[in-house]
């Protein structure tokens, strides 16, 4: 089975037949139009909008976003026309497309314009259609996954581009899955040699405390048990560049690896409000609270739509702990931000 077939194969958990098939349509309409352009890793160019739309689909995106995620790249590299689009596949699709050729082609005389530029940009372009700025997130997402046959140069200006801009976008859509990647892969290409060095030495504390940590997720499940609260708990470890932002924080000494205590963290996903709080209840039970560590984002959530109540408390043989606590839906939402409204 090729891999377009395999792709629309996925798509029939949650699209209809005829959305799959204008799918479709749209993959074989891209392949025609770029037809023997290739990538920089000598690949056939519509690897690329199919790896954008599997991105998207795995957000469970509209079928609009998927067609128009294939044809991205169509107005600004080949011959076809917006209308051609709009004859094709729909307004919608075409507008789509459309804004994410002209996000692409954005250019400013300076780094400050730039970025006051961009994010006014965006937002005039969020207005008219949200899925505008998620399926060029998608496509950043996926050229960050293969810079590998980049010029050195020209690796690292797409990297800081991506954690000065993309990361901090996602981050404002609440899209933290991409936010989190778009960081991590960054600073892996940015400081290739801190990054190594930083993996290095979170893989040394993962073997120290694999049973520490595997202790504390008992007793959590455990205590959960005793209250009575159908939840699931999860072990998580902090992602690279969440650790190293907190060894470089601005206005303060310089922190060493081994300063930063709240390198793992746990996850607690319940059914319904009330459970966060008993859950609040129960972990504070089992675990004395770290005074000043308590937020409260469910009775006051974030601009973006983010929901959890965070705590950090002092687990087993005192170290620190943090602990989120959410409903399944908080959970979506807190993953793909913004997005889940097209789910």
């Amino acid at each position: 089975m090729s891999a377009i077939d395999d792709f629309l194969v996925s798509l029939s958990s949650y699209l209809e037949p005829e959305q799959i098939a204008t799918v479709e349509k749209a993959y074989y309409y891209a392949e025609e139009a770029h037809g023997d352009q290739k990538r920089s890793s000598g690949e056939m160019y519509i690897t690329h909008p199919l790896a954008v739309a599997k991105i998207l689909a795995e957000m469970h995106m509209d079928h609009h976003s998927l067609i128009a995620a294939m044809l991205h790249d169509v107005i600004e590299d080949t011959i076809r026309s917006k209308e051609e689009i709009i004859e094709g596949f729909g307004e919608t699709v075409a507008d789509i497309v459309d804004g994410v050729s002209k996000l692409t082609h954005m250019e400013f005389s300076s780094q400050e314009e730039k970025q006051a530029h961009n994010f006014e940009k965006m937002a005039i372009a969020m207005s008219k259609d949200i899925r505008v700025i998620i399926v060029k997130l998608a496509d950043r997402l996926h050229n960050m996954r293969t810079l590998g046959p980049l010029k050195a140069e020209k690796r690292r200006r797409v990297a800081k581009e991506t954690l000065e801009m993309y990361a901090r976008i996602a981050a404002r859509l609440g899209i933290q899955s991409f936010r989190i990647e778009f960081e991590d892969r960054g600073f892996e290409a940015l400081y290739p040699l801190r990054a190594a060095r930083l993996r290095a030495a979170v893989s040394a504390v993962r073997s120290k405390q694999k049973e520490l940590v595997s202790h504390i997720q008992e007793s959590l499940e455990n205590q959960m048990t005793r209250w009575d609260i159908n939840s699931i708990v999860i072990g998580r470890e902090k992602h690279l560049y969440s650790i190293y932002r907190k060894m470089e924080l601005k206005g303060e000494k310089k922190r060493r690896f081994r300063d930063i205590t709240d390198v793992f963290g746990f996850r607690i996903i319940v059914a319904s409000i009330d459970d966060c709080y008993r859950v609040l209840g129960a972990v504070h039970n089992l675990y004395k609270p770290i005074p000043g560590r308590f937020k409260d984002y469910i009775a006051i959530p974030k601009v973006n739509g983010y929901q959890s109540i965070h705590t950090v408390v002092n687990g087993a043989e005192n170290v620190p702990v943090e602990v989120q606590i959410r409903t399944k839906e908080m959970d979506e939402i807190a993953s793909t931000g913004i997005a889940a409204h097209w789910l």
